[in-house]
């Protein structure tokens, strides 16, 4: 039994009026890997990749404007790399724990993220999602009214500091990616997974793993391509990549009528459907993105692979209509700071 499979009453709905069961069961029918088109989405993505980096480093000295204008669709192509490591993450993009666990963490050596213990942290904060009792377990620290109203001065400012989109994307997101991730003593001191509870130790040991096979891919890229194609080819698009996974991972619950509730009012479906926004992008962000903008979907049913998503939701088109945001409006959650209890919804300072 995993973390997701707690129970949730009959009669509990969502506000398009359908009943949570009948959700979650048509979701389910979704679940599980195709092979087939695992296979094709990683090979065809990667050698995508690997040939836009290939002519950004040959342009690198003499057109460098084109190398600058390649970035973002390289920087998309990372991203979409990066959920396929994230649905390895789930268990669903191949159908057995080996292979996810052999390409999450192969993948690793692009993304720069430790893949045993990026997946216990994320598979937490499915978990605990909109859970008011047991917030910022791999997720975006977020505070109530009072509690803000009650923090001295010094704390308050650290907040504002720490909410500051600048601070959170710009230069938290590459900071944590590329230096947080690599420090072992970074690692909580267990992880609750399941019914087991998941010693440091071995999350330490991903962590240290996956910087020595960093060490050790960047080396030999280095002899290959030279330091300047790392320096300025790949840097300047692992940033790029954080800066969208940081930002999609912020709008993703961080929007105005997103869930938040103490126990014992808390549910885990309830959260999941209610606390995640459809971030309903134009389709071409949409498939750089690995279909994530539909994360009510995933964080309802973690084991649908990317490439199932939009199907789910087209067999069920109320799911259309839960907690839609546009790109446009997407930007305004900017300034939502803190969680107002006595309205139930995020507001600014």
């Amino acid at each position: 039994m995993t973390p997701y499979d707690f129970q949730m009453p009959l009669e509990s709905k969502d506000n398009s009026g359908l009943c949570m069961n009948s959700i979650l069961e048509h979701c389910r029918s979704y679940q599980g890997a195709d092979i087939k088109r695992s296979i094709i989405q990683l090979v065809t993505t990667l050698a995508l990749f690997a040939a836009i980096l290939l002519v950004m480093v040959y342009f690198m000295a003499s057109y460098y404007l084109l190398t600058v204008a390649l970035m973002p669709i390289a920087a998309g192509l990372l991203t979409r790399i990066f959920i396929f490591q994230h649905d390895c993450g789930h268990g669903c993009f191949f159908k057995t724990k080996k292979a996810n666990a052999r390409i999450g963490r192969a993948l690793s050596m692009l993304t720069f993220t430790p893949y045993d213990f990026w997946r216990r942290a994320h598979n937490m904060h499915h978990a605990t999602s909109g859970d008011l009792d047991r917030r910022s377990i791999g997720g975006i620290d977020t505070i109530t009214v009072s509690e803000y109203e009650a923090l001295p001065s010094r704390k308050k400012s650290i907040y504002r500091l720490y909410r500051n989109p600048f601070f959170l994307i710009i230069l938290g997101t590459p900071v944590y990616t590329m230096l947080g991730q690599r420090l072992p003593f970074n690692a909580p001191t267990n992880f609750y997974e399941g019914y087991k509870t998941l010693s440091a130790a071995s999350i330490r040991d991903s962590i240290m793993l996956t910087n020595l096979l960093l060490i050790a891919f960047y080396s030999s890229a280095w002899l290959l391509f030279g330091l300047e194609a790392l320096l300025w080819v790949y840097l300047p698009v692992l940033v790029m990549t954080t800066w969208i996974g940081g930002w999609l991972f912020y709008v993703q619950h961080q929007f105005e009528d997103t869930y938040w509730e103490k126990n014992p009012n808390w549910n885990i479906h309830e959260s999941a459907l209610m606390g995640s926004s459809y971030y309903k992008l134009p389709k071409i962000l949409q498939w750089f993105t690995g279909n994530i903008g539909l994360h009510h979907i995933h964080h309802l049913c973690s084991q649908i692979p990317n490439y199932k998503l939009q199907e789910c939701m087209d067999a069920m088109p109320e799911l259309a209509e839960i907690n839609v945001l546009t790109l446009k409006e997407s930007f305004k959650c900017g300034g939502l700071k803190l969680w107002d209890e006595d309205q139930g919804k995020m507001v600014t300072f």
